[in-house]
């Protein structure tokens, strides 16, 4: 399995995309096409935490009033399958790795993933 959940409209997603081969990879528009109950926990089996897949610069937050710090796991999954922009994004999803968001470290493990695989 390799997919890539995104949002098109970020260019944040669009540039990391750009950047590598994704030939052979489904795409998924997150706003379009949300993450379904059965993607989310497929996730969750690979990295243990909801909170690892939770976007936690969503504008739905303020929105919303929600203090995140107060948030347990079943909450961050709930969030997540609620709204679209709850979900950490770009996820790339392999047959064992999930790779998350945009942070440094993410990203320089993701590009060690590709290079090694692809």
């Amino acid at each position: 399995m390799k997919k890539v959940f995104y949002l098109k409209t970020c260019t944040t997603n669009k540039r990391i995309m750009s950047s590598l081969n994704l030939s052979g990879w489904e795409l998924r528009e997150i706003k379009s096409e949300p993450v379904t109950q059965k993607e989310l926990d497929e996730m969750y089996r690979k990295t243990k935490s909801y909170e690892a897949l939770f976007s936690k610069k969503s504008t739905q937050i303020k929105l919303r009033g929600i203090d995140v710090k107060s948030l347990k796991e079943k909450d961050f999954k709930a969030l997540i399958l609620d709204h679209y922009s709850f979900l950490k994004r770009p996820v790339f999803i392999t047959d064992d790795a999930v790779f998350a968001g945009s942070d440094k470290n993410n990203l320089e493990k993701l590009n060690e993933y590709f290079l090694i695989k692809n």
